[in-house]
């Protein structure tokens, strides 16, 4: 957490679109103004490699020479509309049915994950088998993307196929449930 500046303003918007691989996107605040730009560097400090089109965002902002930026990620919060694929929509824990909160957080690292193809697969720590990773898993847990290597925390059930996360946080956020 940084230190408030005179001028840091909070705002809580929506992502206009985020791209990790170019290390940034805009926000657009629900109060309306000039898009807000979001660098990764900001999300990173949040505990986050990405974020979700369409996802709620609360922010501080600065005015720069080059507009409004955000300087501090303060919550983000899942998309709003979740578009319901075939196959793992069916499931236990699909993403028909909400997610079981009573499940434990598994600190975990992801293995790979292909956006284009709209999966990938993690490692739970200390358990031999890989986790699916479903994109609409992550963008419903406000996430667009996800690097192989990167540490994540995961809501995981046992599916027809094996184990499927059916949320995916922050690694902070396993270690806070474990506390």
């Amino acid at each position: 957490m940084r230190d408030a500046n005179e001028g840091d303003t909070r705002v809580v918007g929506i992502v206009k679109w985020f791209d990790p691989a170019k290390g940034f996107g805009f926000v657009v605040a629900e109060e309306g103004g000039p898009d807000i730009l979001l660098h990764a560097n900001v999300l990173r400090n949040f505990g986050q490699s990405s974020v979700a089109d369409s996802a709620g965002i609360e922010i501080i902002v600065q005015k720069t020479a080059r507009g409004m930026q955000a300087v501090e990620v303060l919550r983000i919060d899942p998309p709003k509309t979740v578009d319901v694929t075939e196959g793992i929509a069916r499931e236990p824990g699909g993403l028909d049915e909400p997610v079981d909160m009573s499940l434990p957080l598994e600190p975990a690292r992801v293995k790979w994950f292909d956006k284009a193809k709209g999966f990938g697969f993690a490692n739970v720590f200390g358990r031999p088998e890989d986790v699916f990773l479903h994109v609409e898993v992550l963008r419903r847990s406000g996430l667009a993307d996800l690097q192989p290597g990167e540490a994540v925390a995961l809501r995981v059930v046992d599916g027809k196929r094996g184990r499927m996360a059916t949320q995916v946080t922050t690694w902070e956020a396993a270690l806070r449930d474990d506390a």
